[in-house]
Order: C-alpha cells, then structure tokens, then sequence
C-alpha cells in the first residue's frame, strides 16, 4: 500500500507543530492509511484540515468516523482526535487500560519517543474507520 502524497495545506499544519509531535502523528497517519487499506469497506480517505488539524474522513463510504491529528494544550504527547459524542475512545480504554493515555471520550494520546504501538493502535484506527459499519449491525471485517 502506497500512502499518497501529503497535500500542501495539511504538510503545513504538520509542519506548524513541535518536530518531535510531528514525527510521530506523521507516523501514525501511515499506519491510517494502511488500515484504510486492510478494509474493502472503508473506500478512499478523504485528507483534509479540521480546525487546522489534519483529518481523515471516509467520505466515500460513509464507513468510519473522522480521525484528527494534533496535540492537547497541557501535553507534550501527540493526539489521535475522536468525535466526543461517539463510544470510541470508551472502547480504546477498554480494550487497551494500559497501553495508552486517554483524555475524557475525545483524545488518544501518544509518547513522541519510544516505539509507535501499531498492533494496537490499527486496531482503535480500524474501530474508528468502520464505526458506522458496527453502528449499523454491519461488522467490519
């Protein structure tokens, strides 16, 4: 899988972050496009900026909800942004109690340094991609 090329405005709003918070949301937006990828289901990302973040929707399917990358004011982490009104980020600490550092039922948050979690963290991208699959009583593959 071939992630596409990183559109200007977006670049920009990667670019406007801390270095290290960068580095690693930069990962983390391969591994949504891969995840995309690995899901007949979700179609083509959309890549955009919302609220000056870079985001990531699945306006061709309707599939998932739109994942956010960027940082909280009191943190040094980098944050995967969720829709506060959905169960996502109920289930990410479910599932994962230990492996990550949540903000109320909106933000996933990352150390910059050590090694990006991805079994994991594809597992909650997966989530989020197909949530309106699961909410519909179609279970994402």
């Amino acid at each position: 899988m071939t992630v596409p090329k990183l559109p200007r405005e977006v670049g920009r709003a990667f670019g406007a972050l801390p270095a290290p918070i960068a580095a690693r949301l930069l990962q983390v937006r391969d591994l949504i496009f891969s995840t995309a990828a690995a899901h007949d289901d979700v179609g083509r990302l959309t890549e955009t900026l919302k609220w000056g973040e870079p985001a990531y929707l699945t306006d061709e399917t309707g599939s998932g909800s739109t994942i956010r990358l960027g940082r909280v004011k009191d943190s040094g982490h980098a944050a995967i942004l969720f829709n506060c009104k959905t169960t996502l980020v109920d289930t990410f600490r479910e599932r994962f109690p230990d492996q990550f550092e949540y903000r109320q039922t909106r933000a996933l948050l990352l150390p910059v340094a050590g090694k990006l979690p991805k079994r994991e963290l594809s597992v909650c991208l997966s989530l989020a991609l197909t949530y309106h699959l699961d909410r519909r009583g179609n279970k994402a593959r």
